[in-house]
């Protein structure tokens, strides 16, 4: 909104569509009901400010699909739509029911997946939510990709250093207690329980 030229939202909930608008972060028209509906969803239109975005301000739809996939696989069953009204029928829906298990399996789908289902580790504790889901694959390399308020962070955070961690400690215990590896044996490292995850 503060990035923008001019900033229209639509929100259709309890029955009603309401408006609001906005001009370089200022309101422009009241909260008000401009019409009725079944439906509900957000819709928001904007234009970005030249003098911010000095590179460009052509949107990319590559870009933004890519983006608005990942949010919809963060936030399961919402239904995100992206037009490009530049470009007769461009239209692309995204859509995942299961969410971030649904995200693991198209990342791992050209891989040979060592099991069937994702692993899913889901908690919800003072009101903080965590999900983790795991799959292993055939491969040498890891891909671990970690996201916080739905924002990637690509460089990791505490959160992907206390998983990681935590990983090695729990398939250690558990190939410890199951006798897979032996008190003489040297502990599996990092490295070795991500290999292929």
């Amino acid at each position: 909104n503060a990035l923008s030229g001019w900033f229209k939202v639509e929100v259709s909930r309890d029955g009603k569509v309401y408006h609001m608008a906005f001009a370089q972060g200022k309101t422009t028209a009241k909260l008000t009901v401009i019409g009725n509906s079944r439906s509900t969803g957000t819709l928001i239109t904007f234009k970005p400010v030249a003098e911010i975005f000095t590179l460009t301000t052509e949107f990319k739809f590559e870009l933004l699909a890519n983006r608005l996939r990942e949010l919809s696989f963060l936030n399961p069953g919402v239904e995100i739509v992206l037009t490009d009204e530049r470009e007769e029928n461009k239209s692309e829906r995204f859509f995942y029911k299961e969410g971030i298990v649904e995200f693991v399996k198209q990342l791992a789908r050209n891989k040979d997946s060592l099991h069937a289902k994702p692993i899913v580790l889901f908690s919800n504790r003072d009101e903080v939510l965590v999900e983790c889901v795991l799959q292993y694959t055939g491969s040498y390399s890891d891909q671990v990709l970690c996201f916080a308020n739905s924002i990637p962070n690509p460089d990791g955070g505490t959160h992907a250093t206390g998983f990681r961690t935590a990983l090695t400690r729990a398939i250690n215990q558990h190939a410890k207690s199951n006798g897979l590896l032996k008190d003489k044996d040297p502990a599996l490292t990092g490295d070795d329980v991500r290999e292929g995850l």
